[in-house]
């Protein structure tokens, strides 16, 4: 089931730069890393509360996921991140639904706990989403739910 919008991601090769300018509109860094397979840095940026983040993509080795999106596009926005509670079910529904799948299978995200996987939906949007389950062994982290906390994925 898909619980939420986790982040909205924005593609840049100055995340210090662009980490600035959300400072200036409130926002404060919450969280950074690195995704390994896809040659990326995260920065997760967010106003107070529970709202989605904003995550600073950018390359961190010259062959990154991100840097054809750079060069072709420039900075800008990548793409739109939802919470799952059950990643393999959402790639095989939204498959079936038209999406095409980037990743074949999840991958490790930048965050602790944080799998992820990538898909495009070419018409009528041209939008890259991104699936996004946190998780620890075979129970899940729901962070922005109503019933924050651990539990099993369910098919609802």
């Amino acid at each position: 089931m898909i619980l939420g919008i986790d982040h909205i991601g924005l593609a840049t090769d100055d995340p210090a730069g662009v980490g600035s300018f959300l400072d200036v509109l409130g926002m404060r860094l919450i969280d950074d890393g690195v995704a390994e397979s896809y040659g990326v840095t995260c920065h997760f940026w967010q106003h107070p509360g529970d709202q989605p983040a904003v995550e600073l993509v950018a390359p961190a080795k010259n062959d990154s996921a991100i840097t054809g999106q750079l060069s072709r596009k420039g900075p800008g926005l990548y793409h739109l991140a939802f919470e799952v509670d059950d990643i393999e079910f959402e790639l095989a529904r939204l498959r079936k639904n038209g999406f095409v799948p980037i990743d074949s299978t999840p991958c490790a995200g930048a965050r602790q706990g944080m799998q992820v996987a990538f898909m495009y939906l070419r018409e009528p949007a041209g939008l890259l989403i991104e699936l996004v389950q946190y998780s620890v062994g075979e129970l899940t982290w729901h962070p922005k739910s109503t019933t924050q906390g651990w539990r099993r994925p369910s098919h609802e």
